[in-house]
């Protein structure tokens, strides 16, 4: 089970969240999501647990429990949306057209 784990404080590292989480059972993975503009942390991250009864247990303890000051909420992560890829209209080009006159 992919969870969210939101209100982090910008101090939490990976590993304080996997800390937090293999009380509870097997983490795949844990991973603070940062800016990659700034390299900072966003407040929020994702934790992997591989066994939906220990992740329930997980959510069931640790939501809105302090880690590192911060009341920590969670919940099971929703499915990543898929991206628009863009890209203006096409087709129609207006303009155009050379030099005719009407009268």
């Amino acid at each position: 089970m992919n969870l969210y784990v939101g209100n982090l404080d910008f101090d939490v590292s990976d590993e304080d969240l996997r800390q937090a989480f293999a009380e509870y059972g097997t983490v795949t993975t844990a991973k603070v999501i940062m800016d990659r503009y700034s390299s900072s942390s966003r407040g929020f991250g994702f934790v992997e647990m591989p066994n939906n009864p220990e992740a329930d247990a997980a959510i069931k303890a640790l939501n809105g429990e302090l880690l590192k000051g911060k009341r920590i909420k969670i919940s099971e992560a929703r499915p990543k949306a898929e991206k628009r890829h863009g890209g203006g209209g096409g087709g129609h080009r207006g303009g155009g057209g050379g030099g005719g006159r009407y009268w």
